[in-house]
């Protein structure tokens, strides 16, 4: 503690204000608890104001642009070239979008009594943290309960640090203009995604990924959609490059990679690195508590989020298992109880995870392979969305429903899905897999006609032996 600083009490106090902060500090709060956040940026995280929701948002922006262009299937005809103001766009996004949901979240915290405090947080010991603020004053609390919920940041790579034209992903949401010329450095979620968003709303986009497949996570028929996808919209993708340096001049960058031990230039308009994140253990004092860490940097804790310091918790991206913001909803919901005396455990099978390319990627549960190497007799059972009325209405009919069950008992172990609707479908998905349902249970629920859930149904019908339109 701070000599002459006067430590004010608090019962649970929950640092970082993100999907899995606040979820957190709503519940804690149902739960009767005192609850302050210490928030050091943004309401609602990165998820919110700089990842998850403004890059869909742009994502939807690409897709309303491309329909205009392809209307004429429809019968559509004699429209005029589409323009595209992407100031306007940007606008949208980050005050009808982002305002929005930042502006509601606020509005949460409130009615629950959450006390906010912005500023920068600091462990002294295990029951005592300090809250810096940008006027280099602080306040030092002494709580009850904790909860780390501090997320990651983009990682920074040798040759590429962000600056001007080099972006990590932030910055790439935030773009002032569509450029003629884009690489995108790294194919996983965020790079496939963006690059996706931004080809779609009329920049020449390039590719390089490190490793032999873009979107390592998901299976190969799966990335050979949207690589399909990716051709047809004039994306260049290069596998196995690694980036090695970037020159930057007023107009314009050139970036410098290998491949098979052969360097090669590409200039573009900007750089956006997008290799992966780490966790925000770091210059936050952890040194000071009990708190264990991975060599990752990530912090140890068990099935309720409790660290190696019985009263701190940690939940979302600075604990193991995906970074994913669902996840850290979860994990929040259970911490909170743990610390009212509820007997909550992060106890599910599988977290589902959905890629927003074109078409759709979303999976739970195992593959047909990871479900053998762990000694499963599986099957799998595949449907085509060219099968489904709904999805041909929709002129959408590239990808395929795939259900992972066991041979002996049809127990739904894994599912995955490429296609139209794909980040909504796997729901019922992630409850059958979590839930321990089998293909029966499936096949005699009744799906609306004509949606795109029918093709769970079928799939199904498949795993039973009595395909119907198939």
């Amino acid at each position: 503690m701070v000599v002459g600083d006067f430590a004010e009490e608090r019962d649970t106090i929950i640092v970082g204000a993100g999907p899995g902060g606040y979820v957190a500090a709503i519940r804690a709060a149902e739960l009767g608890q005192k609850v302050m956040i210490v928030e050091k940026e943004y309401i609602g995280g990165v998820c919110l104001n700089v990842g998850c929701i403004p890059s869909k948002a742009l994502i939807s922006a690409g897709h309303r642009l491309q329909e205009v262009k392809d209307s004429k299937i429809f019968g559509i005809k004699n429209i005029q070239a589409p323009v595209l103001d992407f100031k306007t766009t940007q606008d949208w996004k980050d005050h009808q979008v982002v305002d929005r949901l930042t502006g509601g979240v606020s509005m949460l915290l409130k009615k629950h009594k959450v006390e906010v405090v912005t500023g920068e947080a600091y462990m002294h010991d295990n029951h005592t943290l300090r809250v810096m603020n940008g006027d280099h004053t602080g306040q030092t609390y002494k709580f009850k309960h904790l909860i780390l919920a501090t997320g990651s940041r983009p990682v920074e790579i040798p040759g590429f640090k962000f600056s001007g034209r080099v972006v990590d992903s932030t910055g790439g949401l935030n773009l002032p203009e569509v450029p003629k010329e884009l690489v995108v450095i790294g194919g996983g979620y965020i790079g496939s995604e963006l690059a996706g968003a931004y080809a779609n709303l009329g920049a020449h986009v390039t590719i390089l990924e490190g490793t032999p497949q873009i979107l390592p996570n998901f299976e190969k028929d799966m990335v050979q959609l949207v690589l399909k996808n990716f051709k047809a919209k004039g994306v260049t993708v290069v596998t196995n490059a690694m980036a090695k340096n970037s020159e930057q001049t007023d107009s314009g960058v050139t970036v410098t990679y290998e491949v098979d031990g052969e360097a090669q230039t590409i200039k573009a308009d900007y750089v956006m690195v997008t290799v992966g994140r780490r966790p925000n253990t770091d210059d936050m004092g952890l040194e000071y508590t009990d708190v264990k860490l991975s060599d990752r940097g990530l912090i140890e804790v068990d099935a309720q989020g409790r660290t190696a310091a019985e009263d701190i918790f940690a939940i979302g991206d600075i604990v193991a298992g995906p970074a994913l913001a669902h996840k850290a909803f979860a994990e929040g919901k259970v911490a909170a109880g743990a610390i009212s005396g509820k007997k909550t455990a992060n106890d599910y099978v599988s977290v589902p995870a959905v890629c927003f390319t074109d078409p759709e990627l979303a999976t739970v549960g195992m593959t047909k392979a990871e479900a053998e190497k762990a000694g499963l007799a599986v099957k799998t059972s595949k449907f085509p969305f060219a099968g489904n009325g709904r999805a041909i209405s929709l002129n959408s009919m590239d990808g395929f429903f795939r259900l992972v069950t066991t041979k002996a008992e049809g127990t739904i172990v894994g599912a995955q899905i490429a296609g139209p609707g794909a980040s909504d479908l796997i729901s019922e998905l992630s409850v059958a897999v979590n839930g321990g349902l089998n293909a029966e249970d499936l096949a005699l629920t009744i799906h609306p006609h004509p949606t795109l859930g029918e093709v769970v149904q079928e799939a199904a019908d498949e795993a039973l032996g009595y395909p119907t339109h198939i």
